[in-house]
């Protein structure tokens, strides 16, 4: 086996746009799919009273029950939280914009650290610059890779402190303005909410909240994830994988990433209907199942990295206010064209 020193770099630009095109031409029904779910917001409020309550029910129990009820239940709540941060991000909820920024920080609150709009403002450019090093935060840090190697104890410290990393990706991401407004008004709002779950449930209830979110995003089947989405697990051309396994009911669809990649304007209850309509165009694809499987795959098989991902350094011709919506782009162009009269078909 040789170690890998590097990533995979590729001429090609990244593959969704050019899906979506083909995808439209062929199946222009899918446009019908586009629009705004305002009724996640109810799943939002279910999830952070869910949380809430949670919290309020271990806050006088032992820690062996906390770390239980964290690892069991709070994760797969703060990960279904993160997917509707994501929906948020991609103003998939409400017409206004702020709206969605506002419920967006609302189902950031149970995760104690602000990152809802920091999550905006890098993830729409992971959209745009797919493999980009210098705008993609998805891209782990070359040293990052080096650091983590492929060693069991790397890969699970990686996955531990996956949001540390991820912290560290951002002086990389020079071009991307990391604070504003709202940003201090999303952190104003976790200091609130966590100083009151600290003040009305004691530091057992923030514990819970703390380590729901740990591993909701790291060393928990839920973490394979990230590996899924864009580790290059199956082939060194295929760069966005989906996944099609039962945690798609708890995590609201996420897994169906080619498709959100494709169609990004397609609300999380729409994803599985752009496979339906189009299956040629996926079940030619690699893709996972499980999780769970992926998980361990990952921590043990000593052929995965994190330099297991493909970058390019060309930018191509988007400028970098670009919010990467190539389905609705696709819709504009056809809408724009004249329309013939009779005489002239």
């Amino acid at each position: 086996m040789i170690k890998k020193t590097d990533f995979v770099y590729s001429q090609e630009s990244e593959p969704h746009r050019i899906r979506t095109k083909k995808i439209l031409k062929q199946f222009p029904e899918l446009r019908k799919l586009i629009g705004k779910n305002p009724k996640t917001i109810w799943a939002i409020i279910g999830l952070v009273a869910f949380q809430v309550v949670l919290a309020w029910f271990v806050r006088d129990q032992s820690w062996w029950i906390i770390f239980g009820a964290a690892y069991l239940l709070g994760a797969f709540a703060d990960h279904a939280l993160f997917v509707m941060i994501h929906e948020c991000t991609h103003q998939l909820l409400f017409k206004n914009r702020n709206a969605n920024r506002w419920a967006s920080m609302f189902a950031n609150l149970p995760q104690i650290l602000p990152s809802a709009i920091s999550f905006e403002k890098y993830h729409i450019k992971h959209h745009s610059f797919q493999g980009v090093h210098e705008l993609d935060a998805d891209l782990p840090n070359k040293w990052e890779a080096k650091l983590i190697s492929n060693s069991f104890f790397g890969k699970a410290m990686w996955l531990l402190f996956f949001p540390v990393f991820q912290l560290f990706r951002l002086s990389r991401l020079r071009e991307i303005h990391p604070f504003d407004g709202w940003i201090l008004t999303n952190f104003v709002l976790q200091v609130v909410f966590t100083t009151a779950i600290w003040y009305f449930m004691g530091w057992p209830a923030v514990a819970f909240l703390l380590l729901s979110f740990s591993f909701s995003v790291g060393l928990h089947p839920l973490g394979a994830r990230w590996i899924q989405e864009h580790y290059l697990t199956h082939s060194v051309e295929q760069e966005t994988y989906s996944y099609y396994g039962n945690f798609n009911v708890v995590a609201f669809n996420v897994g169906f990433h080619n498709e959100h990649h494709d169609f990004p304007s397609i609300p999380w209850n729409k994803l599985p209907e752009i496979k339906k309509t189009a299956p040629e165009y996926y079940d030619t694809l690699h893709y996972h199942t499980s999780w769970t499987k992926l998980f361990f795959r990952f921590l043990f098989d000593r052929e995965i990295s994190l330099f297991n991902r493909i970058l390019r350094k060309e930018r191509g011709k988007v400028a970098l206010t670009d919010i990467s919506k190539p389905d609705i782009d696709m819709t504009r162009t056809e809408s724009a064209k004249p329309k013939l009269e009779p005489s002239q078909v």
